[in-house]
Order: structure tokens, then C-alpha cells, then sequence
């Protein structure tokens, strides 16, 4: 199948899930093509299956700023005619779902060209965020319903799409997915000794994100502020993002300024993430919470909020721990039991693992999407 899959470059649970899936339905045979605006992130090796395509959005006078989604219409129109796409396969609603909806309608109207069929991923934000904003929200309900196909990466996203969009769209759940092959316990002990300066019992506390404030980043800083009064340890902040600058802040106006390590964005992120002893995430929302998954394969317990797709992959008190976004202080009590209970830890971590390599490789997640694919292609032609 010829596929085109849309997608952002920049860190982020739905730019990272789409170039994955690309280089994994590369690998399983078929021909993709990834646009967006620039290398995604974690593109990979080279697969002579799988090709990237980047937008070009060139400012004019006449145009006060860059027009993005004309140009990804085009872009997707020049590319869909080269490679015959079967398959647009938009992540993220806007501007992706209407970059794929009006580069259809122009092959459609050629009356020659091959008019590929449009599915489109809701990640979270796109419909949580972008597409509560009475600026975007009838724009967002329409690209979704006028898709072919639609999947959301967790029920609650689904749940809440129908219920804040009012979309009629028949929207199928496909969860993401991490390569277990990959996503596995890999410490890096030189960069444990540099983080723990050398102090074997410094317990280092882990939080990866984009570090918008739905992340919450400050909250981060509180737990950790909490944690540390009863345990040695050491905040590691992975990512980049507007938030990042006033959680550091936040940090050394609480005296915890050289407790704090910025590692700013990082590609290999398995040896770090496998090199901490706790992960925090405690987001006011989460469509999915891939972050959480991946330090779960690499056997790091997490302490999270309750919100979201997260209590679809975490059991309370088993594979790791969930409280409401508010209580910090649950959280942070959450974070020392772990760090101070050997068994407790053992026990968190292997659970967490186990759901990992049981639902999420994989294996288990891209055949959905290729059956998904192939639905879709036969129904409507």
C-alpha cells in the first residue's frame, strides 16, 4: 500500500507515534512518504521504503505571515500524484486533517488523479486544546467528520472528541505503541555517576515532555520539592519547551537550583530514561501519555495524574501510581514509598513492563492500523 502520513517535526507524543509508525509500516512492506515541516524527529536509518518530504511555506509581501496549511495541500497534492497514494494519513487535526481534506478535493476535481482515501489521528491537544478554541472548533469537528477514517489514541480522547466536538464520525481506537525491541532497561552508569554526582544513594526523578502548561512542569518541581525533603535526589528535566524557563525558576527560588539537571531535547532517550529511578508526569491532561509508556519499557515506575488515556496502560498501585492532578502531595508520597520500599519498587516495575511487552509493541498496534488501512480502502471505493 502506498501511504502518506502527515505529521509534526517537533518533539511531541503525536510527531514521534507517526514517525514510528512510518518506519514500522516501512519495514512490514509498504511504500511510505512522511511531510511535514522539516526532519521529523527520531526519523531514523535510511529504509528504502520510506522518504521524507518537506513543506516549503514562503513568505510574500502581500501575505503577512506564512501560509502553512496552503502549502502542505500543495506539497500533498505533488506527492500523492508521484506515489499514487492509497492512504493520507493525517496526526494532528489542524492543520494536518485540512491540509489532507483540500489536497483531496483538488485531485478529486482533476478528474484524473488518484484520490487517496484521508484518516485522521486525534493525539489529544488537537481536540482538547486546539479544538476547544471557538477560533478553531468548527473547523476541527469538520476535517474530523469529513475523513474517510478516524482513530483516537486512547477512549477517553474518543469520549471526549464525541462529547466536546459533537462529531459524527465513527472514531476507532488504536493506541500507540513503542518498538519493545528498543524500548527496553539500558542504563547508562557514566551518566548516572555525572547526574548523582558520584553519590550511589542520590535517587535520580525523571520528567520528559514538551513543557507546555498542560504538562504542568511547576507541579513537577513541587513533587520533586516534597520528594526530596525525605529523599537524596536529583530532578532531571528532558525537553524543550515555553515552560521549561519558569519551572527553572520555580526550582531555584525554592533553593533547588543546583538540584535540577536540564538536558534540553535528547533523541536517545532509552539510556536516560533507564538511568532514573522515578518518573514524574503529573498533567492536567493527557490523550494518551506516551512518555509514561516508554519509561514503563524501560523499567522506570511512574507517578502520574489520573487524567486522560493514562488509567488505560496504568493500574493504581500496580504497574504504577494515579492520583487527581491537584494532590501533589499523594503524588510525592507516591514517589518516596517507591524509592524507599526495594520490593515495592521491584514489584511496580515488572508490572509496568509486563503491560508494556503484552499490549503496546509493535506487533500488537501497527496490524490494527494496517487492517484499519485496508477497511477503509475497500468500503469506500
Amino acid at each position: 500500500m502506498n501511504i502518506g502520513i502527515v505529521c509534526y517535526a517537533s518533539v511531541g507524543g503525536s510527531g514521534i507515534v507517526a514517525t514510528e509508525l512510518g518506519c514500522a509500516l516501512a519495514a512490514r512492506g509498504h511504500q511510505v512518504r512522511l511531510v511535514s515541516s522539516e526532519l521529523p524527529f527520531r526519523f531514523g536509518q535510511y529504509h528504502p521504503s520510506l522518504g521524507f518530504h518537506p513543506v516549503q511555506a514562503p513568505v510574500y509581501p502581500p501575505l503577512r505571515e506564512p501560509q502553512y496549511l496552503l502549502s502542505l495541500a500543495n506539497k500533498l497534492v505533488q506527492v500523492s500524484r508521484q506515489f499514487s497514494f492509497d492512504v493520507i494519513h493525517s496526526h494532528y487535526a489542524i492543520p494536518h486533517a485540512a491540509g489532507a481534506y483540500l489536497a483531496r478535493q483538488i485531485l478529486g476535481a482533476s478528474g484524473k488523479d488518484r484520490v487517496p482515501k484521508i484518516i485522521t489521528t486525534l493525539h489529544g491537544t488537537d481536540v482538547t486544546l486546539v479544538g476547544a478554541d471557538p477560533s478553531y472548533s468548527q473547523t476541527v469537528a469538520f476535517c474530523i467528520d469529513q475523513s474517510d477514517g478516524v482513530t483516537a489514541v486512547s477512549k477517553s480522547l474518543r469520549a471526549e472528541t464525541i462529547r466536546e466536538l459533537a462529531v459524527g464520525a465513527d472514531i476507532r481506537v488504536i493506541p500507540n505503541f513503542l518498538d519493545c525491541d528498543h524500548y527496553h532497561y539500558a542504563p547508562d552508569l557514566d551518566l548516572r555517576a555525572r547526574l548523582t554526582r558520584d553519590n550511589p544513594t542520590t535517587k535520580l526523578i525523571i520528567h520528559v515532555s514538551n513543557f507546555r502548561p498542560v504538562k504542568r512542569p511547576k507541579a513537577v518541581v513541587d513533587i520533586f520539592r516534597q520528594i526530596r525533603a525525605h529523599v537524596p535526589a536529583r530532578l532531571v528535566l528532558v525537553g524543550e519547551g515555553p515552560e521549561l524557563g519558569s519551572a527553572c525558576q520555580n526550582a531555584r527560588d525554592l533553593g533547588l537550583g543546583d538540584a535540577v539537571e536540564v538536558l534540553g531535547e535528547q533523541e536517545h532517550i532509552v539510556p536516560i530514561l533507564s538511568t532514573a529511578d522515578l518518573a514524574l508526569l503529573p498533567s492536567a491532561n493527557e490523550g494518551f501519555g506516551l512518555s509514561a509508556l516508554e519509561a514503563m519499557a524501560c523499567e522506570t515506575p511512574v507517578v502520574a495524574s489520573c487524567v486522560g488515556g493514562l488509567p488505560e496502560f496504568i493500574e493504581h498501585g500496580v504497574s504504577g501510581f494515579l492520583h487527581p492532578p491537584d494532590d501533589m502531595k499523594a503524588m510525592a508520597e507516591s514517589g518516596v514509598a517507591l524509592l524507599t520500599d526495594d520490593f515495592l519498587y521491584r514489584r511496580t516495575v515488572q508490572a509496568g513492563r509486563d503491560v508494556v511487552c503484552r499490549r503496546f509493541c509493535t506487533d500488537a498496534i501497527v496490524p490494527r492500523y494496517e487492517d484499519y488501512y485496508r477497511e477503509i480502502v475497500e468500503h469506500t471505493e
